[in-house]
């Protein structure tokens, strides 16, 4: 069984050469290697370790409370002890103040490592923005510091029995007395709702505080304990049995008439929610891109190890010099390097803080593709190890169950693609694409002929009456004509990898791949065929370019 091994040089390659962080004022390339090769030195001899056994003996629930697999409390101590809760946290709150980049090295890598604990340990950032943006100065003092130092942990309750996506349909309610609120009702799916890792538990709560809609929803901090020390009226009632993540714990909880505080103003709910689910599902992006990574690390090492037939010369060859496992590899790794690219590219433009509607726009598109790419490189990875992805011995199937989840959680991916295709199709977001990508074909003839089929194909949907039908297609569209623009700037900077013909062999066949793609997709979007619709003829010529390398490549194996 191959240990787990960071992506760490993937990582800082599409953030120093692709996405444009070299623009951010505070970005230090020197700083975040060394960042990121601590985090990755601690994930590959502390977190790793613990996902097999932890996803083997899973959590249990006695007399109301969570158990965590055994050794996660101890692991939990050593990452709070380090400091990393409190990566993203101001510094005078007792945390590092570093911004989102940084996090989103950590992330990816943990995840890899360990999705289980990752969960559990992921949501504090995220309540860390929602206190800071929405809280009170008298809140951010009295919680910030607890989550900085790791003694608490925090959660995100949303859904409820009847209420999954629709969150007009919550029932948990919130009621004033005096100067505080009790909240009574359900949630469920809550993950870390209760565990033995920390000694506080924070959740955030979306109650109703009026009967009128969605903008009768209002949120809550909501702690475990009360002031006086004495357990809140929070009860776990159940904890899911899953496919999945089975060493974190998913909670039905009950609250009965809890003491919780508002956060941000009355009946505005959503919006301080959504600062922490923008978050969670920037997050969700790099737990796929994780599993896609992992899935490749592993396939590719198997391929490159086992002997499996002959080739066209009679010789024995491993798998990897069969044609058909050499695309299945490269498949997978396009999709983690692809995913990874849009996700930082959401970041980087996230950080910028001068471009909210591109902003906008990129999240959908990287929630979708990393969770994609994840689910799709695990599935991938099984095959190409044939029998043995089957079993449990080399893990990948326990990869493909962990990554399922995340196409389902924050937000299902059809209600993100139906977004695309619908709600921001003809508003600020989808122009700051189109302008982000007008700029981009400037650099190749490539991106401005996928431009050209994308502004086709959103003009004819923004004339049909409901899209919703055609929300995937769109989206696939969409993907591909941003991932057209990243993977030229790969290819210009592959020469900064220490592997350059793997990714100019990787990025010259989803070019071709986008390119030979376009006029089917535009054809099921209703667009008649254009010249931007076709591969141009310096597209064919990449594509007999990268056939040669292929070929030359085979032949030296």
């Amino acid at each position: 069984m191959k240990p787990f091994a960071a992506p760490v040089e993937d990582i800082l390659f599409t953030l120093n050469h692709v996405v444009g962080t070299a623009d951010l004022p505070d970005w230090d390339a020197e700083f975040a290697s060394e960042i990121a090769g601590h985090f990755a030195a601690f994930a590959e001899g502390e977190i790793a370790p613990l996902d097999e056994p932890g996803d083997l003996e899973g959590c249990t629930l006695t007399d109301g409370r969570v158990a965590m697999p055994a050794g996660f409390k101890d692991l939990y101590r050593s990452y709070a002890e380090q400091g990393w809760p409190g990566l993203t946290i101001p510094e005078e709150f007792g945390g590092q103040g570093m911004g989102a980049m940084m996090l989103a090295i950590t992330s990816e890598i943990f995840s890899g490592a360990n999705h289980s604990m990752q969960m559990v340990a992921g949501l504090v950032p995220g309540a860390a923005r929602t206190l800071t943006r929405f809280g009170t100065a008298e809140q951010q003092a009295r919680y910030l510091p607890s989550l900085a130092s790791g003694e608490t942990l925090a959660t995100m309750c949303l859904t409820e029995p009847g209420a999954g996506s629709d969150l007009s349909r919550v029932r948990c309610r919130a009621s004033a007395d005096g100067d505080g609120w009790h909240i009574t009702g359900e949630k469920i799916f809550i993950s870390g709702g209760d565990q033995d890792m920390s000694d506080k538990v924070l959740h955030l709560v979306l109650a109703r505080t009026s009967d009128n809609g969605i903008k009768g929803l209002s949120l809550f901090l909501c702690p475990c304990t009360r002031a006086d020390g004495s357990r809140n009226a929070v009860t776990v009632t159940r904890i899911e049995e899953k496919m999945g993540l089975h060493a974190s714990p998913t909670c039905q909880l009950a609250f009965d008439g809890a003491e919780a505080e508002l956060i941000g103003a009355e009946g505005q709910g959503l919006m301080a929610m959504f600062t922490m689910m923008n978050h969670a599902r920037s997050d969700v992006a790099l737990q796929g891109v994780a599993h896609a990574a992992h899935a490749y690390d592993v396939a590719a090492s198997y391929a490159a190890e086992r002997q499996q037939g002959r080739g066209a010369d009679g010789q024995p060859v491993t798998l990897d010099g069969h044609a058909d496992v050499r695309r299945m590899l490269d498949e997978i790794d396009a999709g983690a390097l692809g995913a990874r690219a849009i996700a930082h590219l959401a970041f980087v433009t996230m950080e910028k803080g001068d471009n909210p509607d591109l902003v906008e726009f990129l999240t959908p598109l990287a929630k979708v593709s990393g969770t994609e790419a994840g689910i799709r490189g695990a599935e991938l990875g099984v095959q190409v190890l044939g029998g043995y992805g089957y079993l449990r011995e080399y893990r990948l199937e326990q990869t493909y169950r962990d990554a399922r989840i995340t196409a389902i959680y924050e937000g299902a991916n059809g209600i993100h693609e139906r977004m695309l295709a619908t709600r921001l199709l003809g508003t600020p977001p989808a122009e700051a694409f189109a302008a982000f990508m007008a700029a981009e074909g400037k650099e190749a003839e490539a991106v401005a002929a996928a431009l050209e089929g994308w502004n086709l194909a959103r003009k004819q949907l923004l004339d049909n009456p409901d899209p919703t039908a055609f929300a995937h297609e769109f989206y696939l569209l969409t993907r591909d004509t941003l991932l057209t623009a990243l993977w030229s700037r790969v290819l210009r900077a592959a020469s900064a990898h220490s592997d350059p013909q793997r990714l100019t062999r990787v990025a010259t066949r989803q070019l071709e791949v986008i390119a030979a793609m376009r006029p089917a997709r535009l054809a099921l979007l209703g667009v008649a065929q254009t010249a931007g619709a076709q591969p141009s003829g310096a597209g064919e010529e990449t594509c007999a370019v990268w056939l040669r390398k292929f070929t030359v490549e085979q032949g030296e194996r």
